[in-house]
C-alpha cells in the first residue's frame, strides 16, 4: 500500500467516523484530502469504490444511507457503535486463559490474527498476559498450504474448488464443495462439506488438496444443515475393528500391539528372560493389520486367522523381492503443494496498524521497540508510520485539525507521544479472523486440565464474554472451526500428575515407549511444561538420561512417579523452540529417499520431508531426515511393496533382510 494511499484511507476513516450524517460521494471528494488527485469522475469512482472494499476487508464498517434528502444520493458514514471495541472486562484468570488462547495460534496461520486481536484489547484496557502461565504451551500448526483459503471461505460461506488426491489414487480429481467447517482431529485438518458433484456430505483432508484452492464468488452464500455436528462427522470416517486376530511376539517387543491388545498371555522365557507372548488383538481391516504387524519384522507372527496370516506372508514376500534401490527416478518432477509455505488469511496493513496504534499509545508509555517487535517491523519503519500520522487529521488539515505526533522523541529516545487523536482514541472492534482466532483457541485449551484448574470455569466465562463482544458472526465463524485434543482416562491422569508436578517443582520418573524405537526406557525427568501440538500432548523436560531438553509424548507414558527430590533444570538451559514443529533437526539426522507408490502417498503427508517430487504412475520420492534409521526399516516394512528405499544402501539392505528373518516364520504353506 502506497504513503499517499494510507494517508487517504486514514483521512477518510477519521472523516467518516466524525461526520453525524451520512455524506456523499462528491462532499467526500471535495472533503477528504487525496482525492483531489483523481483526475477525471470515473477515477475518483475507482479510486473509492476500492478504498470502502479495502476498509470493509479490515473489519472497518462503512455504513450506506441517504446522503442527500433531496436527490436520495446515498451517503456514507461510520456508526462508533459498530467501529469501537465494546467493553469487555476479565477477571485475572480469564486474561490469562485468554492470553494462553491466543498462544496457541503462535506459530500458525492465524498467528498474527491472534496478536492483533489481543493488541487491540489491551488498547482497551483488557489486562491480557500472553506470557503468562509459561509452563503450559498450546500449539495449533497449520502447515497446509489449503489452510487459508478454507478458512476465509468458511467465514465468508463460499463455496470452494479444488484438486483431491485420494489414497491410492494415481490422479487429482476436481471437487466443488460448499463447505460447512473446519476440524483438527489428531493433528491434522479436514473440511467438512456438501460435495455438489456427489451430493453428498464428504470429507476432505486438507493434506490431500493438490495446488490452489479457487474460492468461488458467485451465487447464493453457504448454508450449513441445522445441528450437524463437526467433530462427529470427521471422527466417523474411521472404521472401528470389528475383527480380532492372535498373534504371537517376542518378549519386551511390538509394545504398540500390546497396548491396543485385549489380552496378553506371557510364554515361557528362556534362561536370558526371552522368549514369546500371544495377544489377542482387534483390527478394522486386513491391509491395516498386515501393516502394524510387519512393521515389527521377525518380533511380531499373525498366527490367526489364516487369511490374515496368508496376507502378511505375500507382503512380506514381495518386500524381500523389492529391487536394489533406486535408479535415478529419472522424470521426477517436483511437487510444489507439500513445500510451498503456508498461506493465512490477508496480513494487516499500514492503515491497520496505525488504527491500532493510536488508542494503544494514548494515555500510555509505549515505546518504538515495543511497536517494532508486536508488528515484526524494523523501528525505523514504526517511525515512518508515525510520520504518515502526523499529516492526517479532521477534514480542514489545518495544525489544530491534525493528530500530533512527536517525532523528535520517537528518533531520538524512542517515545511514542501521540496527542489531538480523540477521533481515533477508541480500539476498532475485533475482526471475525481476529475473534474467532481466540474462541477456537480457547477449545484448544480443553485438553490443559491444568488450564481448567485456573478458576473451573474460567474457559466457559471468557468464551462468553468474547462471543459477546464480537457479535453473532464472529461466533457461527467460531462454531465452524472445531479443534479438539482425543486423550484417553489414562492420558489425562498422566497430564494431571504432570502438571501437579510442575506446580511443586518435583522430579518424575517415567516409563517411556520411545517414537522412533519399539524400545521402553526409564528416564528421570524434571518437568519444564506441558505442550500441545500436533494433536497430541507433551511433557517437556530435562532428560538426566539423553543430558538434553525432551518431549515425551504423553500417551507414550507406560508409567509415571513423582520422586521425592526437586526437579533442578541445569543453569543455560532453556525450553525448546517449537516453531518449526515438535520434530527437531539435527546434522547428525540421517537423510532417507523413499520411492512411495501412490497408496503410500500419506507418508508426504504425516510426516515433515525436505522434498517431494512426483513419479511416473502417480508415485513420489520423498526425502526426510531421521535421528533413527531403525525407524525407516520399521516403517518400510510396514508399507511392504509400496515402498522402496533409494538410500542409503544399507537401510535399504536391512528392510530386505528383516522381511526375511519375518518371512521364516510363516513357513512354505503360507501362500496356500
Amino acid at each position: 500500500m502506497s504513503r499517499r494511499k494510507t494517508e487517504r484511507q486514514l483521512n477518510l476513516v477519521i472523516c467518516l467516523l466524525s461526520t453525524r450524517r451520512h455524506l456523499t460521494a462528491q462532499e467526500i471528494r471535495k472533503t477528504v484530502l487525496g482525492y483531489a488527485e483523481a483526475e477525471s469522475e470515473a477515477a475518483f469512482k475507482r479510486m473509492f469504490e476500492r478504498d470502502k472494499r479495502e476498509l470493509r476487508d479490515s473489519g472497518i464498517p462503512i455504513q450506506v444511507g441517504t446522503g442527500d434528502a433531496v436527490s436520495g444520493e446515498e451517503g456514507y458514514r461510520i456508526s462508533r457503535t459498530d467501529y469501537e471495541l465494546p467493553e469487555i472486562e476479565l477477571l485475572p484468570d480469564e486474561a490469562v486463559v485468554l492470553g494462553l488462547a491466543a498462544r496457541a495460534w503462535r506459530h500458525a496461520a492465524l498467528g498474527e490474527a491472534a496478536a492483533n486481536a489481543l493488541f487491540k484489547l489491551r488498547s482497551a484496557g483488557v489486562p491480557v498476559d500472553s506470557e503468562a502461565a509459561p509452563g503450559l504451551s498450546p500449539a495449533m500448526r497449520t502447515d497446509e498450504p489449503s489452510f487459508g483459503p478454507v478458512w476465509q471461505a468458511v467465514r465468508d460461506r463460499r463455496p470452494i474448488a479444488f484438486d483431491y488426491r485420494k489414497p491410492g489414487q494415481e490422479t487429482a480429481e476436481r471437487r466443488e464443495v460448499e463447505p460447512w467447517g473446519i476440524v483438527n482431529l489428531r493433528g491434522h485438518w479436514y473440511v467438512v462439506g456438501h460435495d455438489r458433484a456427489r451430493g453428498a456430505r464428504r470429507v476432505f483432508r486438507l493434506g490431500r488438496v493438490r495446488g490452489e484452492v479457487t474460492v468461488l464468488r458467485g451465487g447464493p452464500d453457504v448454508v450449513v444443515p441445522e445441528g450437524v455436528d463437526l467433530r462427529s462427522v470427521v471422527a466417523g470416517q474411521h472404521a472401528e475393528p470389528e475383527r480380532s486376530a492372535v498373534l504371537r511376539v517376542r518378549t519386551d517387543a511390538a509394545h504398540e500391539l500390546r497396548r491396543g491388545a485385549r489380552r496378553v498371555v506371557a510364554g515361557e522365557r528362556d534362561t536370558s528372560g526371552g522368549g514369546w507372548d500371544t495377544l489377542t488383538l482387534p483390527y478394522a481391516d486386513t491391509p491395516d493389520l498386515v501393516r502394524r504387524v510387519a512393521s515389527y519384522g521377525a518380533r511380531a507372527v499373525v498366527v490367526e486367522p489364516v487369511g490374515a496370516r496368508q496376507a502378511i506372508a505375500a507382503h512380506l514376500a514381495a518386500t524381500v523381492e523389492s529391487g536394489d534401490g533406486a535408479d535415478g527416478a529419472e522424470g521426477a518432477v517436483p511437487d510444489e503443494a507439500p513445500g510451498a509455505p503456508a498461506r493465512g488469511p490477508r496480513s494487516a496493513d499500514q492503515l491497520r496498524r496505525l488504527l491500532m496504534l493510536v488508542p494503544y499509545a494514548l494515555g500510555r508509555d509505549v515505546g518504538v521497540p515495543e511497536v517494532a517487535r508486536h508488528f515484526g517491523l524494523s523501528e525505523k519503519q514504526v517511525v515512518a508510520d508515525l510520520s504518515l500520522l502526523w499529516m492526517c487529521g479532521l477534514p480542514g488539515y489545518t495544525p489544530g485539525d491534525l493528530i500530533d505526533v512527536d517525532l523528535d522523541a520517537a528518533r531520538e529516545t524512542g517515545e511514542i507521544i501521540i496527542g489531538n487523536a480523540d477521533t481515533l482514541a477508541q480500539p476498532l472492534r475485533l475482526t471475525a479472523d481476529e475473534a474467532a482466532s481466540l474462541v477456537v483457541g480457547l477449545s484448544l485449551l480443553e485438553a490443559l486440565p491444568e488450564a481448567q484448574g485456573l478458576e473451573g470455569d474460567a474457559l466457559k466465562r471468557v468464551g462468553e464474554k468474547l462471543r459477546a463482544a464480537a457479535g453473532a458472526a464472529v461466533a457461527s465463524l467460531a462454531d465452524a472451526v472445531q479443534v479438539r485434543v482425543e486423550v484417553d482416562e489414562q492420558v489425562a491422569d498422566t497430564q494431571r500428575r504432570c502438571a501437579d508436578a510442575l506446580a511443586s517443582g518435583q522430579r518424575l520418573h517415567l516409563r517411556y515407549l520411545s517414537g522412533y524405537l519399539d524400545q521402553v526406557t526409564e528416564r528421570d525427568v524434571d518437568p519444564m511444561g506441558l505442550v500441545v501440538q500436533d494433536g497430541y500432548p507433551f511433557l517437556e523436560g530435562y532428560c538426566h538420561l539423553r543430558g538434553d531438553v525432551r518431549l515425551f509424548r504423553l500417551d507414550r507414558v507406560l508409567d509415571l512417579s513423582v520422586l521425592p527430590h526437586a526437579a533442578r533444570v541445569p543453569e543455560g538451559v532453556g525450553r525448546r523452540d517449537l516453531s518449526a514443529g515438535v520434530l527437531q533437526r539435527s546434522e547428525r539426522d540421517t537423510v532417507v529417499t523413499l520411492d512411495l507408490e501412490p497408496s503410500a502417498r500419506w507418508v508426504t503427508e504425516d510426516y515433515v520431508c525436505d522434498s517431494v517430487a512426483e513419479l511416473p504412475g502417480g508415485g513420489v520420492r520423498a526425502t526426510l531426515r531421521t535421528p533413527a534409521p531403525a525407524w525407516v526399516v520399521r516403517l518400510a516394512l510396514g508399507l511392504g511393496p509400496a515402498c522402496r528405499v533409494a538410500a542409503p544402501a544399507e537401510v535399504a539392505e536391512e528392510v530386505r533382510a528383516e522381511a526375511g528373518r519375518a518371512l521364516a516364520h510363516y513357513g512354505a504353506g503360507a501362500h496356500r
